[in-house]
């Protein structure tokens, strides 16, 4: 039986300070991929309209859970795309708090914590203020190309990031928990 990459990639011994992240969407990207929750694959969501791409790698933490009943969603900052379906380690240095279409789909902001140019970085204050401003108008963007409504709030420090990805972490045990009683 294959691994699914939500439920049986740990999420590293260092979490939630250091995570394993499943990268769904190498950056540089127009197309929008997602996990298939039953399968564990990376299936083709849709492409993205225009010419907005994904400004860095996206994807999620394994073995997290949040309120929209997904793995928790993360931002990567790195040098260079990575292939879909591979996983990385990754520092959270902020949390983006995010309204899609109503619904809360908060952000994780992190970087690879094996590229020498970002691993650095340990608190989404120390980003350049352009940098913000690229994450901030992506989501911003490709929502508002399909019509849809979103509201980026003000980014946040890395201790919400990790607070965040701890509820995250205990909200999936309670779910496998609950699931294993059934």
């Amino acid at each position: 039986m294959a691994a699914h990459p939500w439920h049986d990639l740990e999420i590293g011994p260092d979490a939630p300070e250091i995570i394993n992240v499943v990268i769904e969407i190498p950056k540089g990207s127009k197309v929008k991929y997602e996990l298939d929750k039953k399968t564990g694959l990376i299936k083709v969501d849709r492409v993205l309209y225009s010419s907005v791409v994904y400004p860095h790698n996206y994807g999620f933490i394994p073995r997290t859970l949040c309120e929209d009943n997904d793995p928790m969603d993360v931002l990567v900052l790195m040098q260079e795309p990575v292939v879909p379906g591979c996983f990385l380690r990754a520092r959270a240095i902020g949390l983006m708090p995010m309204i899609d279409q109503g619904e809360k789909d908060d952000k994780i902001i992190a970087v690879c914590a094996d590229d020498p140019e970002v691993r650095h970085y340990t608190d989404i204050s120390q980003l350049p203020p352009h940098r913000l401003q690229e994450i901030r108008r992506f989501f911003e963007d490709y929502k508002k190309n399909e019509n849809k409504e979103v509201a980026v709030d003000e980014f946040l420090p890395s201790a919400t990031a990790t607070e965040a990805i701890q509820y995250s972490m205990n909200l999936y045990a309670e779910y496998i928990l609950h699931t294993l009683r059934k």
